[in-house]
């Protein structure tokens, strides 16, 4: 174990992934708390549930077991810091969909219309119409290019993009209801976000 703290890519790997989450998962809350007050906001606002420590617990128990016995792997930088870029590029998108959509932007699917509630189509939602889903989509795979984890970047492409293209199924049944053919036409115009979800 000593040999794996004193492999200074371990360190610098392991330091970027614990900084992005970290920064990833309490921005989101206290920016969820700044657009909707704290009393509107719960805990579940971190976006940490059980499948997600799951997830990070196997790709961890991937990169150490890759660093014992093919350390090699974990020094191409090229792959590592591709994974950094699309780290931002995933939290930059995210936070510009919160931002973007303000109250209209919840951790929850609304299943009532609310009056308040318009559809947003302007800022990055004119590019697409989930972005929320797609930074977090590009961040998540970011952080397992930047570990040089391949097979937790196969699994969570998978996983994640079965998770996204049912959700959005189900999210957009709801915004049919609520905007009508205003949704229609914005479906038409604006791809979803997320590769291959129409």
């Amino acid at each position: 174990m000593g040999d794996f703290f004193s492999n200074g890519a371990a360190r610098r790997h392991l330091s970027l992934m614990f900084i992005a989450v970290a920064f990833f998962h309490v921005s989101e809350y206290f920016l969820a708390i700044t657009i909707h007050g704290r009393s509107r906001v719960p805990l579940s606002s971190l976006l940490i549930s059980k499948q997600y420590l799951i997830a990070m617990g196997f790709s961890l128990l991937e990169y150490t077991l890759e660093v014992g016995l093919v350390p090699e792997m974990k020094e191409l930088w090229w792959v590592s810091y591709s994974g950094v870029v699309l780290v931002v590029i995933g939290e930059v998108v995210r936070k510009g969909a919160i931002v973007t959509a303000g109250p209209a932007f919840t951790h929850m699917i609304k299943i009532y219309h609310e009056d308040h509630h318009q559809l947003v189509r302007h800022g990055i939602y004119a590019i697409m119409r989930h972005p929320g889903y797609c930074g977090f989509f590009v961040w998540a795979i970011g952080i397992q290019i930047m570990m040089c984890n391949p097979m937790s970047t196969v699994a969570f492409m998978i996983v994640l993009w079965n998770f996204f293209s049912k959700r959005i199924q189900y999210e957009e049944f709801f915004l049919r209801q609520f905007f009508g053919s205003e949704y229609e036409e914005y479906s038409k115009q604006v791809p979803s976000g997320v590769p291959f979800v129409k």
